[in-house]
């Protein structure tokens, strides 16, 4: 097992070396403004035996939880997804039948109260026909918070008497995101939870049998530095085996950077069944780096929709509507997406859209704050006490994706991520420029925009099915009673023939 911890500031950041402390296979240091990142690497050994045989069978599984609360990080930590728990599955070489039946099992004893029944209701299938590199299969679920993974976690790793284990679990529920991450040909399980960007206490031990390296690193510029690359210098420290913390520079390709914008997203009002979601960006213009680089680059948004809510492709192919919304076309839309199943007969888990986004052309209007429309449309939902529901849509992720870096500059950094569900639908090697998701408003739920749907009230269900029931009862005794005025109207009409 290893364990990397790794503290980054910001450029201007600072941290006097002095005041670092290692001693005994422990290191102290004054508090820091930065994020921190702590990843365990685990082999399949070293793993539970159910895990161990759900990962024999699998090519590549990816979990990713994002916090619904707004929170800043900083370079190269800038990869973004919609707020939830997004699944990326792909079978092992032998279809992965053990894998397939036993994922959803897993998802929920880990996370609990998770909807996932089976791989082939539960899940979307992802296209990969032109890019080998992305994912199968992709589930996504709504998850405000990590406290039943943060309870299981617990009862499987941490003995009663353990309670440093339970600390550090306990830290995860003010984490601002989680990947868990296995694929095959690395043989290793790669758990990773990111604090946002912060006053950060610099206090670590090292554990029996666990490789603990610790790096407190803030951004750097060198002049020798690619326009591809970025850099970081600061401390290693290796516990247990380093007597004092290492000076350290090194630069990477980083396919993730900052976009130095911001977005928001809420619906219009009035929103009625067929609701508009707006994104408000703070800027249109091309990040200053990729623009001084030449490369080409369009904005795009990626939405996670759960069940109650859909996008109509149909709808989105029109390009003279796209434009009015300042949307330049669909790139792509799970399938199949039912247009007219209610909520509850729908058994997959929604539906993921890229759309591209279609920024103002002028000059003179890039550098202010434009908006797109999403035209989207809900289902009908399940009866509910008091006749309205409530549906929330987690803040879409908005970037930039810029042409993609030679093979040569493709080299993965040590802070890389990969399959986030949109990258997939690109070119290998495609650079994200990531615009920050902030609230709407200061009485915002999170990154979460919220619409409230009108549907059967239970309370007076009862009032509904004896009124229907009425309705229907008068409405046939009346077409009885007209059938029967024709019937004897036509016999006395008969008999008065007959008379004659």
């Amino acid at each position: 097992m290893r364990e990397r911890i790794t503290y980054i500031q910001k450029l201007g950041d600072g941290l006097d070396p002095s005041t670092v402390r290692v001693d005994a296979g422990a290191i102290r240091a004054p508090d820091v403004h930065a994020v921190r990142e702590d990843r365990l690497t685990l082999t399949l050994d070293e793993l539970p035996e159910e895990l161990r045989t759900l990962l024999g069978d699998t090519q590549d599984l990816h979990i990713r939880w994002v916090s619904t609360d707004a929170y800043e990080t900083v370079s190269p930590l800038l990869a973004r997804l919609p707020p939830g728990l997004h699944v990326f599955f792909t079978p092992g070489d032998g279809n992965g039948s053990v894998a397939s039946g036993r994922l959803c099992s897993v998802l929920g004893e880990a996370f609990r109260d998770i909807a996932c029944t089976t791989l082939e209701e539960s899940f979307t299938p992802l296209p990969r026909d032109r890019f080998s590199h992305a994912a199968a299969y992709q589930y996504f679920q709504q998850l405000d918070s990590l406290q039943g993974f943060i309870g299981h976690a617990k009862d499987r790793l941490c003995g009663r008497a353990d309670k440093a284990c339970a600390a550090r679990l306990d830290g995860l529920s003010r984490a601002a995101s989680l990947d868990i991450s296995y694929e095959s040909q690395e043989g290793v399980l790669r758990v990773t939870a990111l604090w946002p960007y912060q006053r950060q206490p610099i206090d670590a031990s090292s554990r029996p049998g666990v490789r603990t390296e610790v790096g407190i690193l803030s951004a750097d510029k060198p002049k020798t530095l690619e326009p591809h690359e970025l850099g970081v210098a600061g401390l290693l420290t290796v516990l247990g085996q380093d007597p004092k913390p290492s000076a350290t520079m090194f630069s990477f390709a980083a396919r993730h950077r900052d976009a130095e914008s911001t977005f928001s997203a809420r619906f219009l009002a009035p929103t009625g069944l067929h609701p508009t979601l707006q994104l408000r960006i703070s800027s249109a213009a091309l990040p200053a780096e990729a623009e001084h680089g030449g490369q080409e680059c369009s904005p795009y948004a990626y939405l996670t929709l759960p069940r109650t809510i859909f996008a109509d492709k149909y709808q989105l192919s029109d390009p003279l509507f796209l434009a009015s919304k300042n949307l330049a076309a669909l790139r792509h839309t799970t399938q199949p997406v039912d247009l007219e199943a209610p909520e509850y007969a729908v058994s997959s888990w929604g539906s993921a859209i890229l759309l591209e986004l279609a920024p103002p052309s002028s000059p003179s209007s890039r550098s202010s704050e434009w908006t797109a429309e999403v035209p989207l449309h809900l289902r009908y939902l399940a009866p509910s006490s008091g006749g309205y529901s409530t549906v929330s849509v987690p803040y879409p992720a908005v970037f930039w994706a810029c042409q993609p870096l030679q093979d040569d500059e493709l080299t993965p950094g040590p802070f890389e991520k990969k399959a986030l569900g949109y990258d997939g639908l690109f070119e290998d090697g495609t650079v994200f420029w990531h615009v920050a998701p902030q609230p709407a408003g200061a009485g915002g739920q999170g990154l979460l925009s919220q619409v409230r749907v009108p549907v059967l009230d239970v309370d007076r269900a009862g009032w509904v099915g004896a009124g229907t029931g009425l309705a229907v009862a008068a409405g046939f005794a009346f077409v009885a009673w007209k059938l029967a005025g024709v019937l004897f109207g036509k016999k006395e009409e008969v008999g008065e023939k007959k008379t004659q």
